[in-house]
């Protein structure tokens, strides 16, 4: 090393130094401010007990002991719930009816995978004509079944809309042998088989959750023809993705030295990764309602909280296993390497890398600042890893909407009825609008505006234009990327080391028996057996349980010791925050200390970066070499698409009124499908790289005055009415007209 590149060490170092230090700062006052809080909150509790008689109190004691026996009633419920649901074979929590059409365990490459058809509950009309909706639940530790959960869930929404509903479901235990690349292979044949089952309806829609998401994506890039519009929710496709002070999950594989303890896990399950693990990994992210606040709101409001709480326990204590394989391939390619992204996931067979850029049907993606498991940043972030700007969008001909929660959690993205009910539906809704949108970036907002003739809220939904730029922006960890890369030299020199001096001895070690016992004593199914009918200080409960309901008179919500328990409720809760803080605190300072340094001195620098860059410039050259050629379809979808860039959004009622008059335009009419799109797609490029040539040229296209007039007029009948126009669109139209020569109104119907 010459002085000069040791300078530049030292200089990087001191540079991460700095960043370590800042992000120490940050972490110091987000403890100092949930500190605050908490003595908040002590001093809410003590101010409402003090203002609580002794009769109050005496009341409240009462009903704290009815309480206390029908909550531990509840735990004993849900124990002996958990094991007649594990004596089941752990079905999927679907509501609805279903019938297998498809086994997975039956293919040439089986998989403990299923296609199932919904059958539509009674009063509910399905049209096999209308496009099916697929939805892929998430294999992350739980059972399957979540996207039909309850009546108001994604299979919910799209029954009412109308279409068929299928739902790809797994079972508990991974077949033998089987990889993530035999599972995308039998998702592709449920597609195909989907479409099969419905030739005269459009190609499927894909609903993705969660990690359910990544894996849609993938198949919709292996294999672009099968699919419909995608769309994925809550689906960490940018992992290393985040916001500072925020997401502390991303630095998890720094912090236990890559992928290696994944192995470890699975060779001591005798091949198999159990998914309690995850689960309880998931749990330790928010101590405050794993340990307190869970227990806590199902104790306050136990006369009505127990229904809702075991029938979400069902789901979530429903634990699954996976091939160490399959495990070590998820964390290697997306939770370490965040290879999806990039372009790196590898094909089996020299198939080549799976290229996001190739999907060709919508993108919609669904995410939520709440989401503390797949923030926006990691569901969006991929968008500025294979796309350096918008226009690299259009170029490729790819739509992508994005639709952001203000603050729903990660499993309220898929379970609560409120998002389904308005988000999902929202979405369903306006997916044929959606695919009228030309290509480029979106973002989807929905704004209450009024309510109908039941009561239901009525949504306005406008899809406004978006920067690529805003998302990178946005994501605050995009600057530490070189840290992640450092965790992936890491990671593969810890999992070689592992494989060559460990995995022998535990292998040669791990039995099926063994394995079964560890998995029983995992705390998130000890606590669940352990508590239950079987254990004999509990199996008494039910019988008392039921004495104490049939003299249940439970304190009203406004009664004084009601609001001194909901404050100290709260307290605890914050307690638990300091302490959450404090930990996700030190993991980022720690984190930001050990692979600044690494990545200073170059640990990882070799790492190829992103996928940006391996453009389609050619293309865009070839197209930009077309602007003075076209027709009168051409001008009117170039019109159209200089209207949109000067708004920079655009209502589904107006893209209701186009989707209507390209039905009823007979030359538009007569295209097809693909030629259409072609068209939309060539004149995208052209305004989004040259918008003033493509105004001037207009005139090329439409070389006389009765086409000029005539395409003005037909344009007219695309737009709202004049007075509901806005001003950007109002002037944009007028220098149409000045172009083409135009310049009044007065041809316009």
């Amino acid at each position: 090393m010459t002085e000069t590149d040791a300078t530049a060490k030292l200089a990087e170092l001191g540079r991460r130094a700095v960043r370590t230090h800042e992000v120490a700062d940050a972490a110091g006052r987000r403890v100092a401010n949930e500190t605050s809080a908490a003595v908040d909150s002590w001093n809410e509790f003590v101010s409402t007990l003090a203002g609580a008689g002794p009769m109050a109190q005496a009341e409240w004691m009462r009903d704290a002991v009815q309480r206390s026996v029908l909550f531990w009633d509840a735990l004993r419920q849900r124990g002996d719930q958990w094991l007649d649901y594990v004596a089941e074979g752990q079905p999927p929590v679907l509501i609805f009816d279903y019938e297998i059409v498809l086994d997975g365990r039956t293919l040439d490459r089986p998989v403990n995978y299923a296609l199932a058809k919904i059958t539509p509950p009674p009063g509910v009309t399905v049209d096999p004509k209308r496009r099916p909706y697929v939805i892929v639940d998430p294999r992350a530790g739980h059972g399957s079944g979540i996207g039909g959960f309850k009546d108001d869930s994604q299979v919910g929404v799209a029954l009412r809309a109308g279409h068929p509903v299928y739902f790809v479901l797994f079972f508990m235990e991974p077949v033998p042998g089987q990889t993530l690349q035999d599972v995308g292979l039998a998702e592709g044949r449920f597609i195909r088989m989907v479409a099969h089952l419905h030739p005269d309806a459009r190609k499927p829609v894909i609903v993705g959750n969660c990690q359910g998401g990544w894996a849609v994506m993938a198949l919709a890039a292996a294999d672009p023809e099968i699919t419909g519009a995608v769309v994925i929710n809550g689906a960490p496709l940018a992992y290393w993705a985040g916001a500072d002070g925020k997401n502390p999950m991303r630095y998890t594989g720094g912090l236990t030295g890559g992928s290696w303890p994944a192995q470890l896990m699975g060779d001591l399950g005798a091949g198999k990764f159990d998914g309690a693990n995850l689960v309880l990994n998931f749990e330790s992210m928010n101590p405050a309602n794993t340990w307190w606040r869970k227990y806590a709101d199902l104790f306050y409001g136990i006369d009505h909280e127990v229904p809702r709480f075991l029938g979400f326990e069902k789901w979530w204590g429903g634990f699954t296993l996976m091939n160490v394989e399959e495990m070590r391939s998820i964390v290697d390619n997306l939770f370490v390497g965040n290879k999806l992204a990039r372009g790196q996931v590898q094909l089996d067979g020299g198939g080549g890398a799976i290229d996001l850029r190739r999907i060709k049907a919508p993108i919609i993606v669904f995410c939520s600042e709440g989401d503390d498991i797949t923030p926006p940043q990691q569901a969006l972030a991929w968008i500025a890893d294979v796309y350096r700007d918008e226009r690299e969008i259009k170029a490729n001909g790819q739509t992508i909407v994005y639709l952001v929660h203000s603050d729903v959690g990660h499993l309220g993205i898929f379970v609560s009825g409120s998002v389904a009910r308005k988000e999902h539906t929202e979405i369903v809704t306006t997916l044929q609008q959606i695919e009228m949108l030309p290509p480029g970036l979106y973002e989807m907002t929905l704004a209450e505006t009024s309510k109908d003739e039941t009561g239901k809220p009525v949504y306005r939904v406008e899809l406004h234009e978006r920067r690529v730029e805003d998302i990178r922006q946005d994501n605050q960890g995009g600057e530490d990327g070189s840290l992640f890369e450092a965790v992936r030299a890491v990671s593969d020199l810890n999992a070689q080391a592992y494989d060559l001096f460990v995995a022998p001895v535990v292998r040669g070690t791990a039995s099926e028996p063994r394995a079964q016992m560890t998995r029983m004593m995992n705390p998130m199914r000890a606590q669940r057996w352990s508590l239950s009918s079987k254990n004999p200080l509990l199996a008494p409960v039910g019988e008392l349980a039921e004495q104490v309901r049939e003299q249940r008179h439970a304190l009203p919500d406004e009664h004084p010791m009601r609001a001194a328990e909901r404050a100290w409720i709260t307290h605890v809760a914050h307690l638990w925050d300091v302490y959450r803080t404090a930990r996700d605190g030190a993991a980022e300072v720690a984190f930001h200390g050990l692979y600044g340094a690494l990545a200073a001195w170059g640990v990882g620098a070799q790492r190829d970066q992103s996928i940006v860059g391996d453009s389609e410039d050619a293309h865009i050259t070839a197209t930009l070499a077309q602007m003075e050629k076209g027709d009168a379809i051409d001008a009117l979808i170039r019109m159209l698409l200089l209207l949109l860039g000067a708004q920079h959004s655009v209502s589904r009622q107006a893209l209701g009124r186009i989707q209507t008059q390209v039905a009823g335009d007979p030359a538009l009419a007569s295209l097809s499908e693909a030629d259409l799109a072609a068209r939309v797609k060539t004149q995208s490029i052209l305004v989004a790289y040259e918008p003033q040539r493509a105004l001037t040229t207009l005139p090329l296209l439409l070389t006389t005055t009765e086409s000029r007039n005539a395409a003005l007029l037909r344009l007219d009948r695309y737009l709202a009415p004049p007075a509901d126009r806005l001003p950007p669109l109002n002037a944009m139209l007028n220098d149409i007209r000045n172009a083409l020569g135009v310049p009044t109104a007065a041809n316009a119907a």
